[in-house]
């Protein structure tokens, strides 16, 4: 049997996702509008306790419809591991489209109309799970939390509140290898310290000693993506470790209409 995710046909996620704002709301300017919403990742059943508000949806989120599946995902992925959640959380973007630019982010930060669906989904899925904790990645996240807590929506929620530093922070900083090294210990040492802050307050799936990141992430640091989060029928390589999407393009305008996909060489049966 393969496990796979329901998707939005029951509500009230199915009203959610049936009024969606479109670029009157995210502008095509700042947002690749053009590849669509992506709206999560995890239980829609009730069952989660771990919120996670992430960024925006890169390529491989683009062709998978579900977020934080590519390096970012199986990194934080290995967080929530060691947080003792296998299965219980459910994730969604600050940003419904991919940011176009790099500071159209920053510039929609704050955003009165995109704030107001995103805080529809947030009042929605702490008042239909046993919320206990809310974690922020990135700056982004952390402002459409704080946002959200001027909302009376959020009144809801009073569990655990975490904002670390985004999974691909190190990749993103660092010019050099040794400003990378540097950038990635920073990422660890700051990881560490919001799931010493998260642990008393998280129910676990299965509980297990804390073992804490080392000055860098290894392999046994990073999880692969469950079967279980994504859509019926999409092949394993797409959880795999191994970059499969990539944008391209000779020119900006042709970079942003393409997406390359490609089975990596070692998951290919021939």
């Amino acid at each position: 049997m393969h496990p796979f995710d329901p998707g939005y046909a029951h509500a009230p996620y199915a009203t959610l996702v049936g009024d969606y704002p479109g670029p009157d709301t995210y502008p095509a300017k700042d947002f690749r509008v053009e590849w669509g919403p992506i709206f999560h990742r995890g239980r829609l059943d009730g069952s989660a306790r771990v919120l996670v508000i992430g960024q925006d949806p890169a390529a491989h989120e683009a062709i998978t419809r579900r977020i934080l599946v590519g390096t970012a995902g199986r990194r934080f992925q290995g967080f929530l591991n060691k947080l003792g959640i296998d299965t219980s959380y459910v994730l969604i973007n600050t940003f419904l489209y991919s940011v176009y630019g790099q500071h159209s982010g920053t510039l929609h930060a704050t955003d009165p109309a995109i704030a107001r669906y995103r805080h529809a989904w947030l009042d929605t899925l702490v008042t239909h799970n046993q919320i206990e904790a809310v974690i922020a990645l990135g700056g982004l996240a952390d402002t459409a939390f704080h946002t959200w807590r001027k909302d009376p929506g959020s009144a809801a929620y009073d569990g655990a509140y975490a904002h670390i530093l985004h999974p691909t922070y190190p990749d993103s900083a660092a010019a050099s290898e040794a400003d990378q090294a540097a950038a990635m210990k920073q990422l660890t040492t700051n990881w560490n310290n919001a799931l010493t802050h998260l642990r008393p307050s998280t129910t676990p799936d299965t509980p297990r000693p804390f073992t804490p990141y080392g000055d860098t992430l290894t392999p046994t640091d990073l999880a692969a993506i469950p079967e279980a989060d994504l859509p019926p029928g999409l092949p394993a390589w797409m959880r795999s470790d191994e970059p499969w999407a990539t944008r391209q393009g000779a020119t900006p305008a042709a970079k942003r209409a393409t997406i390359t996909v490609q089975i990596p060489e070692d998951q290919r049966p021939f």
